[in-house]
């Protein structure tokens, strides 16, 4: 394998670099990396990893853009609203660097699709935004031997590790099992700022050209703390738990990381309009997002739920709804797991 004459004009500032040049750059082309998520993480990942030279990019995103989205997700605008993420990143990204190939999987990454996919890649690269991903991403790349570089976001603070690198550590050593999803919410409950995930996904970009290239030290066995309001880093050193053992898959990791316990009911808005005098309305997203828009009903934020839920009205079925429907089934659930034995639907996902 050789770099073409327009090739090598394209990554010039890399190939005067000792520690890349042509030899590493051929490095850069003949790789494999999966994106798991074209969010805020994927999109200056997929950026970045275009621009050196990955030969080949995978990426997995079943999810269409939201005007929300454009607020962190650089690689969008308001012409692709409500169009896959996938297949719009593509079509940006080929233009940004004709000499990589992108392959493009439109479908949720479940136990059912993932050793295929793992295997036809070299590194996979962690950007999610959930644990039953974040656990299925780290098991299935144990089983296919496959590093992981990792990254994640909470309003302003970022974290960044390389996971199953050379027998190294895993998300399991550090997190062996989820958190409550009550405990945690995501950025469409709490917010993040907008720059921050360029940030964390750049430093996910610089991990995977360094894996590729075999140069600097690799944060395996450790995880980068970065905070944006202070400029602080902070490298927490941790080792491999040789307890833990990864031999097969979760069959549904929702239900083992504990977002969801069982099916629950549905109804749709336009259900609900042709007899709405018939339920209460439960709102369970914060107090910020129901001054924008709502729909009406009581409004009790998830994270108080647990001590007022005993406030529900109770003399009609009850709807509880949020915004994509994660916050509405945690919720559901917590009422069962308190006893409610009264009729609960879940109200589609509706675009606040």
């Amino acid at each position: 394998m050789t770099l073409s004459n327009q090739e090598q004009k394209q990554y010039d500032r890399h190939l005067i670099l000792d520690e890349i040049g042509i030899k590493g750059q051929l490095k850069l082309k003949q790789a494999k990396v999966l994106v798991v998520g074209a969010g805020g993480l994927g999109c200056p990942i997929l950026q970045y990893l275009t621009a050196a030279g990955v030969g080949t990019i995978g990426i997995i995103d079943h999810d269409t853009i939201d005007q929300s989205n454009l607020q962190r997700q650089i690689l969008y605008t308001h012409d692709d609203i409500g169009k896959f993420k996938a297949e719009i990143s593509v079509k940006k990204l080929s233009k940004l660097n004709p000499f990589v190939t992108f392959q493009t999987y439109i479908e949720k990454l479940t136990s059912k699709n993932v050793m295929n996919l793992f295997s036809k890649y070299d590194i996979i690269v962690d950007g999610s935004d959930n644990f039953p991903t974040r656990y299925l991403v780290n098991d299935a790349a144990v089983l296919t031997n496959k590093p992981v570089v990792f990254g994640s976001i909470f309003k302003f603070e970022g974290q960044v590790s390389v996971f199953n690198y050379q027998n190294g550590p895993t998300y399991r050593c550090l997190y062996p099992t989820a958190p409550n999803p009550n405990t945690v919410p995501n950025c469409s409950q709490i917010g993040v700022l907008g720059v921050l995930p360029s940030i964390i996904g750049s430093f996910q970009a610089n991990e995977v050209i360094k894996i590729i290239c075999n140069i600097g030290n690799i944060l395996s066995g450790k995880l980068l703390n970065f905070n944006a309001l202070t400029m602080t880093q902070l490298l927490l050193d941790f080792k491999k738990n040789a307890a833990i053992a990864i031999k097969t898959l979760d069959s549904n990791y929702d239900l083992s990381c504990g977002l969801v316990k069982q099916g629950f009911q549905t109804i749709t808005i336009k259900q609900l309009n042709q007899n709405p005098e018939e339920y209460n309305l439960l709102d369970v997203r914060e107090a910020n997002e129901r001054a924008i828009h709502h729909i009406g009903g009581q409004h009790i934020p998830l994270g108080e739920l647990t001590n007022r839920f005993n406030e529900i009205n109770t003399n009609k079925d009850l709807i509880v709804y949020c915004k994509s429907g994660v916050r509405s089934k945690i919720a559901i659930q917590l009422l069962k797991d308190k006893g409610w034995t009264d009729t609960i639907l879940q109200l589609e996902a509706l675009k606040f």
